[in-house]
């Protein structure tokens, strides 16, 4: 499909050649230039700052009325953080090894997100604000993650140039297996050692422990779960599959722990306090995105956001399908 010249006109895309290295990704500037012939394409520099190009953008004449972000999770969490802050609509190219966000507004390709664009299929979607410490409020499209999770997206990423995402992953998950140990939690005066926090965007799956992806876009409650530390390190590395067909896998085999060790609460806000395990770990995780943390303890705040960001969206999801009935 072709497209007059003014297409684009007024969109700013950011791309980030880092994004899924080892995937297999087509250059997408020759659809861009196909598509939205009018866009301003910017190419990320080694050490240059999402943030900052964007802001020098905003200060131009005209001024751009839409970002795009070509780009993993990470990414487009910045670049959604930034189109709040700047009231402007975002629209996702899926660039990354998950595209978490990217699927759950039903864009799957490059052609899907130009598609939405130009046919401007714009929604409203709720987000949450995690906010460690005094640190300024981070913008949230999925989820917040603390404990094994954290543990081994620090040792996917010492691995993943030498041996890519998906060996690298294997081998973090293999190291989380013999050396894991549970972080110390406290909530409303309760103390607990627990294996993993999880705490996503919305009401999500009963059938999954590790709820790194939304499965709704309108509710603004957050999905936490604590998986506390009662069982075996084995069983608590198995729960960080989130694939539906891995997670069926693992639960036939009664890999996963059982329900009773699993605490879930739906709420409008959480607010906990870390202290650091034995292993030394002392980290979150926010959209695939790893922040360590200094001291021995630290205090983390999450809220739900209604209505917060608008997003260019190629289809609807499944949030009309209750949560708590998914099975697969």
């Amino acid at each position: 499909m072709t497209t007059d010249n003014l297409a684009g006109r007024g969109l700013l895309i950011v791309l980030n050649p880092k994004s899924g290295r080892d995937r297999l990704h087509d250059d997408p500037r020759p659809l861009i230039a196909r598509r939205v012939p009018g866009a301003t394409v910017h190419t990320l520099a080694d050490g240059e700052d999402l943030v900052d190009v964007v802001d020098a953008a905003m200060s131009d004449d005209p001024a751009p009325a839409a970002v795009a972000m070509h780009g993993g999770d990470g990414s487009v969490s910045t670049m959604a953080h930034v189109a709040r802050r700047h009231g402007i609509p975002l629209l996702v190219l899926p660039a990354g090894t998950f595209n978490h966000f990217s699927r759950a507004i039903g864009i799957e390709t490059i052609d899907d997100a130009l598609e939405a664009y130009v046919t401007d299929r714009r929604r409203r979607v709720a987000v949450a604000e995690v906010r460690a410490d005094n640190d300024e409020p981070i913008t949230v499209l999925d989820a917040v993650t603390l404990g094994l999770h954290p543990g081994f997206v620090a040792e996917r990423r010492r691995r993943v140039d030498r041996l890519g995402t998906w060996i690298g992953g294997a081998a973090a998950a293999w190291r989380e297996l013999h050396g894991a140990s549970p972080i110390h939690v406290g909530r409303d005066g309760r103390r607990a050692d627990v294996w993993s926090v999880f705490v996503s965007v919305g009401a999500n799956s009963r059938a999954r422990i590790a709820t790194l992806q939304r499965i709704t876009l309108d509710d603004d409650r957050l999905d936490v779960r604590f998986h506390h530390a009662r069982g075996s390190r084995l069983r608590a590395v198995a729960s960080l599959a989130f694939g539906r067909k891995t997670t069926a896998v693992l639960r036939f085999t009664r890999m996963l722990p059982p329900e009773s060790d699993i605490e879930r609460m739906l709420l409008p806000e959480v607010d906990i306090t870390v202290r650091r395990g034995a292993d030394g770990n002392l980290s979150f995780v926010h959209d695939g995105e790893l922040e360590q943390r200094d001291g021995d303890a630290f205090r983390l705040r999450v809220t739900g956001i209604p209505a917060a960001l608008e997003v260019f969206a190629r289809r609807q999801p499944r949030e009309n399908r209750p949560a708590e009935d998914e099975t697969s």
